[in-house]
């Protein structure tokens, strides 16, 4: 080979190997910058496979944090656990169901955090990265698991859990990479350089391709309802506040009998369900668990029975059960007496 030759290839060789070794000191500052972000959520579950742990990421340095609403948010309280290992109980603030988002709150200050004005945005062919608690990797300070893909897409979710589509149907990122498993629902995708670009979703299945879905919401669709859940402005499509005209609506008029409430914080499991009722005709079934009514998490039977009083004759109200390892939704009417 010529000696110009060689000396080119050499070049060329050195060239590729610093440009390399750029992107791999990127992708560690990138991580480094990130973890410190990213929570360990535990929380409601454990039984019949439904995971008791998820992920979430911290939007203000004295300890909002934003996840995926689950079933995993069905207690009082969740333990949350920084990337130091440090423990802290976190309180519900509040849950959108159309934007499959839901705000806790920490008793911390001084704490790295995502900037929601300073998001990022990207298209088909940008190279990601996605941070989450996927398989419960991490339990204490060990860094959350970190997986490296590229944008495939960017289109509308139509996606379902089991026979019943998802109420989030808004823009998403389609990845490349497996993103979506048990735990990583809260995590975030973001750029190369660290910038957050959206929260990862809950395992779903497209409704178009029958196939698991690697996808992730973008945060320039849940910014504001974030702030408003943070601001305590927040209010829903289908506000479960006082309204004139409530009738007393209780949970038989819909077909649903549940389980004795036989202390305060009975759990509204449904004990039956009364034949060609609306409940039987959209499929609810003995030993749901009731867990959100109208996006709102429903801690008890007296709690579910509160919210039916409120709602007037003709209102929908949409319901979230647990049913074994699965999350259910569907939609009823308030009768019209």
């Amino acid at each position: 080979m010529p000696l110009r030759r060689l000396l080119c290839v050499m070049v060329s060789l050195c060239w590729l190997s610093a440009a390399i070794c750029a992107q791999a000191d990127e992708r560690h500052t990138t991580i480094a910058n990130v973890q410190p972000r990213i929570v360990k959520l535990f929380g409601a579950g454990g039984l019949s496979n439904l995971a008791n742990y998820g992920t979430g990421f911290l939007v203000s340095a004295d300890g909002y944090i934003v996840t995926v609403w689950s079933h995993l948010l069905d207690n009082d309280v969740v333990t949350v656990v920084l990337s130091d290992g440090r423990r802290f109980f976190g309180k519900l603030i509040a849950a959108d169901s159309s934007k499959d988002v839901a705000v806790l709150k920490i008793d911390a200050e001084q704490l790295p955090f995502f900037d929601l004005d300073q998001s990022g945005s990207a298209g088909p062919g940008a190279r990601v990265l996605a941070f989450s608690n996927v398989f419960k990797v991490a339990t204490g300070d060990e860094p959350v698991t970190v997986m490296h893909g590229v944008v495939s897409a960017i289109t509308d979710l139509s996606a379902r859990r089991g026979r019943f589509n998802v109420p989030y149907q808004g823009p998403v990122y389609i990845v490349d990479a497996v993103t979506n498993n048990p735990g990583a629902a809260g995590g975030v995708l973001t750029t190369r350089d660290g910038r957050l670009l959206a929260m990862l979703g809950r395992e779903l299945k497209s409704n178009d391709s029958n196939t698991w879905l690697n996808y992730a919401m973008p945060i320039s669709a849940l910014r504001q309802p974030v702030k408003d859940m943070m601001a305590g402005t927040f209010t829903r499509e289908d506000p479960l506040a006082a309204r004139d005209g409530g009738h007393g609506t209780n949970p038989a008029d819909l077909g649903l009998i549940l389980v004795p409430d036989v202390v305060y914080r009975t759990p509204a499991y449904v004990d039956s369900v009364i034949d060609a009722s609306q409940a039987a005709m959209q499929g609810l079934r003995p030993d749901d668990l009731i867990v959100f009514a109208n996006g709102e998490l429903v801690h008890s039977i007296r709690a579910f029975q509160e919210v039916l009083s409120k709602l007037p004759p003709g209102d929908d109200l949409t319901l979230i059960v647990r049913r074994g390892d699965q999350l259910v939704t569907t939609k009823l009417q308030i009768p019209r007496k």
